[in-house]
């Protein structure tokens, strides 16, 4: 039975599907901008090479925290939740300040949006066995 403070498993296994989408994305960025670095340079700028990197790279290390709270590790549970905290903010922020094409400014909605889902279930506590259900 997991923690009062804690989520569900099966909500930590959503949690670490949606980090795995975000990872994903990440990724497929840092593709994208090997490409169009080739093909399009114009929709490449060194701010969006050093955030893509960044971004794929924290995103692998995000899914290692949510593989591992899946597996029922406390304190990856709570890096996990400090991560998600910090990168939204990072995200955020670069939406707001720095200067990206528009396609990445698309690609960081997305991860936004991924990780203030992620966000929600990892903080959520699990229901009470207790309480009636609603």
């Amino acid at each position: 039975m997991p923690l009062p403070d804690n989520p569900r498993p099966t909500t930590l296994r959503t949690a670490r599907t949606l980090v795995a989408a975000y990872m994903a994305v990440s990724i497929a960025t840092v593709a994208a901008i090997v490409y169009l670095a080739k093909q399009r340079p114009d929709q490449v700028t060194p701010q969006a090479e050093v955030r893509a990197t960044i971004v794929a790279l924290t995103s692998i290390l995000t899914f290692v925290f949510a593989q591992r709270a899946v597996q029922g590790r406390p304190r990856a549970l709570l890096r996990l939740r400090i991560v998600v905290a910090v990168l939204l903010v990072a995200v955020v922020g670069v939406l707001f300040f720095l200067a990206l094409p528009k396609w990445m400014v698309v690609e960081q909605a997305v991860c936004g949006a991924l990780l203030l889902l992620t966000a929600l279930l990892v903080f959520r506590p699990a229901a009470d066995a207790t309480s009636p259900s609603s």
